[in-house]
């Protein structure tokens, strides 16, 4: 059997984080109840005229600048044409030869080193509605709230060569468009999707094979799992001399499995022609500077600084920045108790735990950096013990409760009475006489007996470390009597 490769290029659609529409003044909000966020613009009623919304041009342009891309001066809309129930007007206002964006590039880190996945083109244009398939009463219905939904698309050119790639590809994307607070990048939610245009050819040949492209891919595992299946068609097709038809196929994740859909379309198919209702956007030099002075620091750049700024491991600061909501949970609440380590240590252990077991995405995190900060102010003021800490960190992660409220109402914070404690303590080292005697043998562990029967006593409400020189200078003092 030859040797094959894939060749994949990403079309990846990208729901902007703007308050209104892209060519109307309806929210973008998602979940509205069907139907509730639509007016005869986005609707496609007759007479209507669209008006352009200037966020998602500044939206666009900051993504092209992050992107490595050349900012089109001079761009305009085109009339995408064709008929489908979730398109009232029958034609999508996109853009075809003059897009926003154009020849950036994003470098990208496997197994295999780093790599510079090309970008063909950045384009604006607006979303369609949704179709909801009902098996109940075996019809489908339309829901027009995403009508009209600021979109950009960003088109990879061919470079990537697996799914490896292809993910690592994404994943990158994800984290610069959410740093950029562009969009949030909810692919569960639908505001990230990625078509697959996917081609196998024998390893060594520059010649490109017939593509098939799969669509609207919501997920990473789904999306590798997709490129892994379709190549093996591909493959297989090819080796039983088979032809590639060139189509858009479905991926179904459940079945492992993809479909023929319908014939795939070329931009000639769509009947495109220059948007009559739109002039002509000119982006000066000035507009350029002016959104590229408002760029925010970047994943890569935010890594590098708190390995050098903080100390931090560049493990830790990969994890950490690798969610936009974990860096400016750990920012915040640095700037509020000086104390970096310690609040990573605090996000790697305790919150990644506790985002494993509720199978949770980071940014689902309801504390606050106020909250976090008050836990390890506790801590090293020694008011709470550690253990303590983890008990009240877990209410505060879970119930969003405060946590000095907590450890007063609930009597958690340490014994400061420390002649109390050197009576708990005699008076275990009295009830045990075995432990001291293993102790006077040279059984340093006996100690730790004697240590732990007295947090048990105190109902872990003593300071470990007190406790611990306690004990040993009582132990010692006994053994020179």
């Amino acid at each position: 059997m030859r040797s094959y490769e894939p060749v994949i290029g990403l079309e990846v659609h990208v729901e902007l984080a703007t308050k209104s529409k892209i060519f109307c003044g309806c929210s973008t909000e998602f979940g509205g109840e069907p139907n509730t966020h639509v007016c005869p613009v986005c609707s496609g009623m007759p007479g209507t005229l669209p008006v352009l919304n200037k966020s998602v041009i500044e939206f666009a342009i900051a993504t092209g600048l992050a992107l490595n891309c050349t900012i089109t001066k001079r761009c305009k809309f085109d009339r995408k044409n064709y008929f489908y129930p979730d398109l009232p007007k029958a034609y999508q206002i996109s853009q075809l030869y003059l897009p926003i964006c154009r020849d950036g590039y994003v470098e990208i880190e496997t197994q295999a080193g780093k790599k510079k996945i090309r970008i063909h083109e950045i384009h604006m244009e607006e979303d369609a509605g949704k179709l909801i398939h009902d098996p109940w009463d075996d019809c489908t219905l339309v829901d027009f709230n995403r009508c009209g939904v600021p979109l950009i698309e960003i088109v990879s050119e061919p470079d990537m060569r697996s799914a490896e790639e292809a993910v690592a590809y994404l994943e990158k994307l994800r984290l610069i468009l959410q740093y950029l607070g562009v969009s949030d990048c909810k692919m569960q939610e639908g505001s990230m999707r990625a078509d697959i245009n996917l081609s196998v050819r024998e390893i060594g040949s520059d010649k490109l094979g017939t593509r098939t492209e799969m669509k609207n891919m919501n997920s990473f595992k789904a999306i590798a799992r997709a490129i892994e299946g379709e190549s093996k068609r591909q493959i297989e097709l090819l080796e039983s001399g088979k032809k590639i038809i060139q189509e858009t196929r479905r991926w179904d994740d459940n079945k492992d499995t993809s479909f023929a859909m319908r014939t795939k379309e070329d931009a000639q198919d769509y009947r495109y022609f220059p948007e009559p209702d739109l002039p002509p956007v000119i982006i000066d030099d000035e507009w350029i500077s002016s959104i590229k002075a408002r760029q925010p620091e970047l994943r890569d750049a935010k890594k590098l600084r708190y390995e050098k700024e903080f100390g931090l491991p560049a493990y830790d600061a990969a994890i950490i920045t690798g969610s936009k909501h974990l860096a400016d949970l750990f920012e915040e609440t640095v700037a509020l108790c000086n104390k970096p380590k310690e609040v990573s240590n605090w996000l790697m252990v305790e919150t990644l735990r506790l985002l494993k077991e509720k199978e949770m995405e980071p940014e689902e995190i309801t504390y606050t950096p106020q909250q976090l900060a008050s836990i390890i102010k506790m801590v090293d003021e020694g008011r709470i013990n550690r253990t303590v800490a983890k008990e009240v960190f877990e209410k505060v992660f879970c119930e969003g409760v405060d946590p000095e409220e907590y450890v007063k109402e609930h009597n958690l914070g340490l014994i400061a009475d420390e002649e109390l404690l050197k009576e708990v303590i005699r008076r275990i080292i009295s009830e045990n006489p075995q432990s001291v005697a293993d102790y006077k043998k040279g059984k340093v562990k006996a100690m730790g007996f004697i240590v732990g029967q007295t947090m048990r006593e105190m109902k872990g409400k003593a300071d470990p470390g007190r406790v611990n020189v306690i004990v040993k200078q009582m132990l010692d003092d006994d053994q020179q009597t």
